[in-house]
């Protein structure tokens, strides 16, 4: 998509000015950051329909929500919710229909505009207010019991909207209330992938007869320099994923997001090309963990810091979860691929190591710096880029 790959609209939302208040008393006020140019950009792309129609269209995304929601009926039902980037309202709209007391639909683009309309139509006036402004600039009189989000971009972090979440939580979030989702998780994976290899540079040996391989380095470049949003399947991942980010929506900080690192280690199980690495996510749907349970997977994490396992929780298989990996249905998220110039060959069980860090961009903090340091069979690699 154009608009610097942008899958969502938001940050943020807002509408009249009279029907925002005073943060409650006693809770201090979180300074604004300027709103630059990068972001009244990454706010106008979100002001045009299709990309709306294209996340509600992902069934996987929306009927996730949608169930998540009713399954917190319960957390919901009476209370004050704040969605934070709600786009067309939809998920503000499922809220209401779960019993919300009342739901503040924030967001900075113009669709807030046909939010609005979209809450009148379906006779939610007097539930649903639609605040047409930056989460960071909006004001609401009031603590809110639920923040519900969809605020994933790309390999996760694109677009850095979990931000916006954070503000919302330290601003408005009554202690104990939920957000939703409440975890995600951010995984990767040495991928082999001949059939694109092929498509995009092989092809270049021979042409309707003609040999334009003098094309083929120039064809890498634009091909593999920087990340590829595309769907791969199970069979292209090579070993068991690691874990580079877990992500705690109830404690996690603006700071922890500007730059991530982790180190890795992978053992190949097959022959095959290594041709990049595959980026995807997780997110789940659940209550806070309370104190005593939280302490314990923070010695856990502790003791295991290379972050290859995930963190469990008292009931796993209570919580719904949205998955963006290879071998789920797919989604408008697809996976994010980083793939080499040149493809390594790999035996079975020979070790892929190395460290990956992911760093919000000083120019724009929705575009990720990535920078890859990987070795196998003898070999050592350097691969930087920009997920833009």
């Amino acid at each position: 998509m154009d608009h610097f790959r942008s899958r969502r609209s938001r940050q943020s939302g807002g509408r009249e000015r009279d029907r925002m208040a005073r943060v409650p008393s006693g809770q201090q006020e979180t300074e604004a950051p300027p709103c630059t140019d990068f972001d009244k950009a990454y706010f106008q792309s979100y002001s045009h329909v299709g990309i709306h129609e294209e996340m509600i269209k992902d069934r996987v995304r929306t009927e996730t929500y949608k169930t998540a929601i009713l399954q917190h009926r319960s957390h919901i039902e009476g209370k004050v919710v704040v969605d934070v980037g709600c786009g067309t309202g939809i998920l503000s709209i499922f809220c209401a229909q779960a019993g919300a007391k009342r739901v503040y639909a924030v967001d900075a683009s113009e669709i807030a505009l046909q939010a609005n309309e979209v809450v009148k139509a379906n006779n939610l006036s007097d539930k649903v207010i639609v605040l047409h402004g930056r989460v960071e600039d909006v004001q609401i009189d009031e603590e809110v019991d639920v923040i519900v989000s969809e605020w994933m971009g790309y390999m996760l972090l694109y677009e850095s909207m979990l931000g916006s979440v954070i503000i919302a939580r330290d601003r408005w979030l009554r202690p104990g209330g939920l957000i939703l989702p409440s975890n995600a998780m951010l995984y990767m994976a040495p991928v082999t992938h001949p059939d694109r290899y092929a498509e995009s540079i092989d092809f270049w040996r021979n042409v309707y007869g003609i040999d334009m391989s003098p094309i083929m380095p120039l064809a890498k470049q634009c091909a593999f320099e920087e990340p590829s949003v595309e769907t791969i399947s199970g069979e292209n991942v090579l070993t068991w994923p690691h874990v580079v980010k877990h992500v705690d929506c109830y404690t996690v900080t603006l700071q922890e997001l500007e730059s991530v690192t982790t180190n890795f280690k992978f053992q190949s199980m097959m022959r095959a090309p290594f041709h990049g690495f595959a980026f995807w996510f997780d997110v789940e749907f659940c209550g806070p963990v309370d104190n005593e349970a939280e302490s314990s997977l923070d010695e856990s994490t502790k003791s295991n810091p290379s972050g290859t396992h995930r963190r469990k929780r008292a009931n796993p298989s209570e919580a719904l979860v949205l998955s963006t990996a290879p071998e789920d249905p797919p989604t408008h998220w697809q996976q994010t691929m980083i793939y080499f110039y040149d493809p390594i060959e790999v035996e079975q069980d020979q070790v892929i190591d190395g460290s990956v860090t992911l760093t919000q961009s000083k120019e724009n903090a929705r575009f990720m710096n990535i920078h890859l340091e990987y070795a196998s069979g003898g070999r050592s690699f350097v691969k930087e880029c920009v997920l833009r």
